[in-house]
């Protein structure tokens, strides 16, 4: 008994062990939540996973043909006894299940602020082809293939596609959100400690998705403080030529900054946005009809 629960410690650590940078590896709030919930849920279901293992390891032994003492009845067909058993509690698992993944998923709803005593600071994601712009409206600096957050403090982020549906995906922060043309979704998360997180597209978007992926440096709020200031004092401007030329398709790109953003760029991005979906659907009939 001692080797086989040593054994299958063992093999949780190996299993767990390339658990870190993901979803059981939580460093804000709303990472832990969603784990809370998985583990909730987990155990609810292995409440009615275990004693069916058992019971049918059990039968198989009782019932096995070396044992004169069970009852052989080949002419049983039904028992109502057994069948409130075998629906009710299932029946009982998933309501219990969908209760709490129901009321948990409520309470994380994306565009739901973080209660704090600090001041959110403000994030306008973009994701391109096939890279991730990051715009901090406020600090009026960008940066793109990396974000900067201080520690501890709430990040709302707006977020739009400039083509093709996207998702915006921090493993150990939150949980993925999509990201539309001519549309904004809207995420809230934190970092309660410092370090680099694995940011990445969830959501295959052509040739270059598998280089579409970032990191989060979450750190004190004095070395955020001189990262701002370092970014707005040299590099490059953020306008609707620099804009153009950072859209086009392109991948594996090398992280960098913009010291200045032109203002309301963001809007910009998904008003033209929408404005070419609109101009495509319109295209869409007048092809078919070509076509036919």
């Amino acid at each position: 008994m001692r080797i086989c629960l040593l054994a299958l410690s063992l093999t949780g650590a190996l299993l767990l062990g390339g658990c870190t940078e993901g979803v059981l590896d939580p460093k804000g709030p709303i990472a832990f939540a969603e784990l809370q919930i998985l583990i909730n849920a987990t155990g609810i279901m292995l409440a009615i996973v275990i004693p069916v293992v058992i019971a049918t390891l059990g039968v198989a032994f009782w019932f096995r043909a070396s044992n004169d003492h069970a009852r052989y009845r080949p002419d049983f067909v039904y028992s109502g006894r057994l069948e409130m058993l075998v629906w009710s509690i299932p029946l009982m698992t998933i309501l219990l299940t969908g209760t709490v993944a129901w009321i948990g998923a409520y309470d994380l709803d994306p565009p739901k602020p973080i209660a704090s005593s600090t001041r959110p600071i403000k994030v306008q994601a973009i994701s391109l082809d096939w890279k991730w712009l990051f715009i901090y409206p406020e600090l009026g600096v960008a940066s793109v293939n990396h974000l900067t957050i201080p520690v501890g403090t709430p990040v709302s982020f707006e977020l739009t596609s400039s083509g093709v549906m996207n998702s915006f995906f921090v493993p150990q922060l939150a949980g993925q959100i999509y990201t539309m043309a001519g549309m904004v979704t809207r995420l809230n998360l934190r970092a309660d400690y410092a370090g680099t997180y694995r940011g990445l597209s969830a959501n295959f978007s052509g040739d270059g998705f598998a280089d579409m992926h970032f990191n989060v440096d979450a750190m004190p709020s004095e070395r955020f403080a001189q990262w701002v200031s370092s970014t707005s004092s040299a590099g490059l401007v953020l306008d609707s030529k620099s804009y153009a030329d950072l859209a086009k398709p392109s991948a594996a790109v090398t992280p960098f900054t913009y010291h200045s953003v032109a203002p309301g760029l963001f809007d910009t991005i998904r008003t033209t946005s929408m404005q070419s979906d609109a101009a495509l659907c319109r295209s869409y009939p007048t092809s078919m009809r070509a076509e036919q």
